[in-house]
């Protein structure tokens, strides 16, 4: 596994479920620490679908966080954004946004981090047939809507 390309995927994906830059930093740098401090022998399979387990825990964590201290202070400027370099040139950057939350999530770890569907699936508990269709049924309604051309941001 390579660490510094593994790095940058957690961030992104890290950074698409915070929306905050420095908490995804933190988040990111917390995953590797948590990998690394323990002292498991996994075989090279488990690897991946470990890691992005911590990093989507330690969102959990965060959210649940702040949604108990109410951190009403999120007030700073938006912060730039590495994804939406590669979304910003394809023309669907809307039809994404109107997906729910855990298609968006499938979509990132498939087709902008590569993560294998079998780690997929170790990811979020759900069979590989489940996410096999599950990513069917997204492209399918993408390429429909795009067909249709009516891409506008409703």
């Amino acid at each position: 596994m390579d660490i510094e390309e593994q790095y940058d995927k957690i961030y992104r994906y890290c950074y698409f479920r915070v929306n905050h830059r420095q908490i995804a930093e933190d988040i990111t740098q917390e995953t590797f620490l948590k990998f690394f401090s323990r002292d498991l022998s996994l075989d090279r399979s488990k690897e991946l679908p470990y890691l992005y387990t911590i990093a989507r825990n330690l969102c959990i964590e965060n959210y649940r966080k702040a949604s108990r201290e109410s951190l009403c202070d999120m007030n700073e400027e938006p912060s730039y954004d590495p994804t939406k370099e590669w979304i910003d040139k394809i023309a669907i950057k809307t039809l994404i946004e109107k997906l729910p939350q855990d298609e968006q999530e499938l979509l990132l770890l498939r087709y902008a981090n590569d993560v294998p569907i079998a780690s997929i699936s170790k990811i979020t508990g759900h069979s590989r047939f489940s996410i096999y269709r599950k990513l069917s049924k997204i492209l399918k309604w993408l390429k429909n809507e795009l067909e249709k051309g009516d891409v506008s941001d409703e």
